[in-house]
């Protein structure tokens, strides 16, 4: 960034060097023509009131300019375009000057004027011609450097202002560049500190995201670290017991009866880490938002009653009455996605409920499209309601573990309300039950 800056006010000011010199050069150089034609301009008018040409003695043989105007190129041309006299060649070895558009002006208006440019010898010659009274036309040049001349005289100078320009531009450049990019340095060491505000007014939107982004990449490096501390233990602590368990039946110190309670809890152990290997899947394959989800148009009534009859099973197993009732229901969402939400949050109002209770599962429409689970079960403290979408957090970690709660389900259903654009409520007290409404 910093020799982006100093290369770019480097090259403005080079470029406006240059504009400077071509404009000031072309200005000087219309200003010296225009005073090239005045000086022609009244030395044809002088040579002209002297009469010199017009006296009707005077021999073109006996004319001679050529010392005492050396600068000056004078001409004097019959009526008829013939040369009569030139003071820097043979009049006798120029050709007739009839074609000349200063002389054909002259001829007609009293005078003309006219510059012919040398690419060879880079150089212009200026005419400026004059009618005398006898018929004849007086001619007077003179040479000067052209446009190209005048800028290859000057190109030395030029680069040595240029040069020495850019060595100031660079100097200057990188003290700017320095007194920017510190305070942005200064703040980019500071985002975490709240207190800290932008050194630039316009940089204040932008400090701000940085700021909000910076906390959350922290928070999610935060939350991945205690991801990875958690799946280790769930996994662990099956993995210890089906282990401890196998080891009692290697041994044969167990009879047959102690033999088939070990088999059973490694059985169970076994389920339970399938359990947190999908759960953990499903939570991976959320998390990737790269991945596109396939959507279409849905009915949420449709989608929630074929998950029910699975479900009814588990309910009727544990004493739980499930009900379910609502309406035809059209959504834009992936079905197996809603699938999955549905069963994680039956399952979770069937697994913390009491023997004899009931989940009451509702689709409606009431503007919006909503789901809702009731149960009358054991119910979540105020305190503990914001944390129960977090990834295996558990109200009642023992009865969790008991029923086979991995800690995940509530964590996946806000991913799945997220990627649908939903929102999600949760109304419990302990004791009384848990509700909790999705609203498409």
């Amino acid at each position: 960034m910093k020799s982006k800056i100093n290369i770019r006010m480097t090259a403005i000011a080079v470029l406006a060097i240059i504009a400077t010199v071509i404009g000031i050069t072309l200005i000087n150089y219309g200003l010296f023509q225009k005073q090239v034609r005045s000086d022609l301009r009244i030395s044809a008018k002088l040579l002209r009131d002297t009469h010199y040409f017009e006296s009707e003695s005077i021999r073109p043989e006996s004319i001679d300019l050529s010392t005492d105007i050396s600068e000056l190129r004078v001409t004097w041309i019959g009526s008829d375009g013939t040369v009569l006299y030139d003071n820097d060649a043979d009049a006798r070895d120029l050709k007739n000057h009839m074609d000349r558009p200063e002389i054909i002006e002259a001829l007609e208006s009293g005078s003309g004027e006219a510059v012919r440019n040398s690419d060879t010898f880079n150089k212009s010659t200026f005419y400026y011609a004059v009618l005398l009274d006898n018929g004849t036309v007086l001619r007077v040049a003179t040479n000067a450097q052209n446009i190209w001349a005048v800028f290859a005289s000057a190109a030395p100078m030029i680069l040595l202002i240029i040069l020495g320009i850019i060595i100031v531009c660079i100097i200057i450049s990188q003290m700017l560049t320095y007194q920017l990019i510190k305070p942005i340095e200064t703040m980019a060491k500071k985002l975490e500190d709240d207190d800290f505000s932008s050194p630039y007014k316009e940089l204040e939107p932008f400090s701000d995201m940085l700021r909000e982004q910076h906390a959350e990449v922290l928070s999610a490096a935060r939350a991945r670290q205690d991801f990875t501390a958690n799946v280790s233990h769930e996994l662990k602590t099956p993995l210890t017991a089906i282990s401890g368990y196998a080891e009692l039946l290697e041994g044969g110190i167990a009879d047959e009866k102690q033999q088939k309670h070990f088999l059973g809890e490694i059985r169970k152990n076994a389920q339970r880490l399938l359990s947190l290997i999908d759960d953990i899947i499903n939570l991976s394959e959320l998390d990737r938002t790269g991945k596109k989800t396939a959507f279409e148009d849905i009915d949420l009534y449709e989608t929630v009653s074929e998950c029910m009859e699975a479900l009814s099973i588990n309910a009727r197993s544990k004493n739980i009455e499930l009900t379910f009732e609502g309406s035809p229901c059209m959504i834009h969402a992936n079905r197996d996605m809603i699938k999955e939400l549905t069963e994680n949050l039956v399952q979770n109002a069937i697994r913390y409920n009491n023997p004899g209770g009931s989940v009451e599962v509702r689709v409606k429409s009431n503007g919006n499209q909503v789901l809702i689970v009731k149960d009358n079960g054991i119910g979540i403290p105020a305190s503990e309601q914001q944390r129960i979408f977090e990834r295996f957090y558990r109200v009642d970690k023992s009865r969790s573990k008991a029923t086979g709660g991995t800690g995940l389900g509530l964590a996946i259903v806000k991913h799945i309300v997220e990627l649908h654009d939903a929102k999600i409520t949760l109304d419990s007290a302990p004791g009384v039950g848990t509700t909790v409404v999705v609203t498409f």
